[in-house]
């Protein structure tokens, strides 16, 4: 593989991080490490979950 190649993959996981896309991978994989008896929640669940959260509580952000 190039390393022009190697370098486009890093660029886009960082933007995909900085974005946000892999909170729900990240919820997943806690929920499963945190021992937690509920089960998870969906992904729609949890998008819900987070944008009513950030709605409730907006604090510092662009938009």
């Amino acid at each position: 593989m190039s390393t022009v190649a190697v370098h486009l993959r890093g660029l886009v996981r960082f933007f995909r991080d900085v974005m946000g896309e892999d909170a729900y991978r990240k919820y997943q994989a806690y929920h499963a490490a945190s021992g937690c008896s509920s089960p998870p929640l969906t992904e729609r669940e949890f998008w819900r979950d987070k944008m009513d959260r950030q709605d409730a509580n907006p604090g510092s952000r662009c938009c």
